[in-house]
């Protein structure tokens, strides 16, 4: 999806379709990205990795009218309840910065995002320094640590 995210198109869909139940396959793990598709308006939230073992379930459940959460997405909503201080850094960030943020900890690089968003390298450059001030970070090394201690 070219210029735009995963969240952008929850959001579009309850707009158009505010009953229609959006279960989200991803293959970003079920970070902080699974907790926004959920504020987003997602019923569910499920990896590539997890698909095989748990898409019948989740696609039943949603079905149902009920939800889909995985114990680890419980455990960060819980997390979340209680506020730890990383996780209001990280709540902090727009969607788009948070997307940028996961694409550079992946190791991409600033002009191959602003391809994939179809922005410019400058506005790219501008989430970046915006995303290593909002969580106290010196560089591209504490940035790719943060993220990786977030999702272990």
């Amino acid at each position: 999806m070219p210029g735009r995210s995963g969240l952008d198109v929850i959001h579009d869909i309850h707009v158009a379709k505010p009953l229609l139940p959006v279960l989200v396959l991803s293959m970003h793990e079920e970070g902080q990205m699974a907790l926004r598709a959920i504020k987003a308006g997602a019923r569910g939230y499920l990896t590539k990795g997890r698909a095989a073992n748990d898409l019948v379930t989740a696609i039943s459940r949603i079905l149902e009218g009920k939800q889909y959460i995985s114990k680890t997405v419980a455990e960060l909503l819980a997390d979340e309840y209680r506020n730890t201080k990383d996780g209001e850094r990280i709540k902090n960030l727009s969607d788009r910065e948070y997307f940028v943020l996961l694409r550079l900890a992946a190791g991409q690089t600033v002009t191959e995002i602003s391809r994939i968003l179809m922005l410019s390298v400058k506005t790219i450059s501008t989430y970046r320094t915006r995303i290593m001030k909002k969580l106290n970070l010196k560089n591209m090394v504490e940035l790719i640590q943060f993220v990786k201690n977030k999702n272990s």
